[in-house]
């Protein structure tokens, strides 16, 4: 049985919201990377640290009820919204704010922005 650990991962440089705090469990341990280009370098970190198993989610969705944490690349319209919605921990590796038609779902607990390896702890 994995042994999954917790992390916290904060706002990068110009970003918004968090500190998150992610720790996959059986059943919730994918870290979804949602942004069109395989695995980006930032999931690959928090499935590494946390003992997630990171998926390209923008090829082979995933189902919301399995996704431990999603990272997206969203500059601020769709995806923004839809994952904090679903109360899916985002991370945006764009320092973007709550913005377009779902940002009232965009909070503090569930969205961090402007994400970076070194915004990892």
């Amino acid at each position: 049985m994995a042994e999954y650990k917790k992390i916290v991962i904060k706002a990068g440089p110009g970003g918004w919201g968090g500190p998150l705090v992610v720790q996959p469990k059986p059943g919730r341990d994918v870290i979804a990377s949602i942004t069109g280009g395989g695995i980006h370098p930032v999931a690959q970190k928090i499935a590494e640290l946390t003992g997630g198993v990171a998926k390209d989610g923008f090829r082979g969705g995933v189902p919301f009820d399995q996704i431990a944490c999603a990272i997206i690349d969203c500059g601020g319209t769709a995806r923004i919204g839809v994952y904090p919605m679903k109360k899916v921990p985002t991370v945006d590796i764009y320092p973007t704010k709550p913005s377009g038609p779902l940002f009232r779902f965009i909070t503090e607990e569930f969205f961090v922005s402007g994400v970076r390896v070194q915004d990892l702890e």
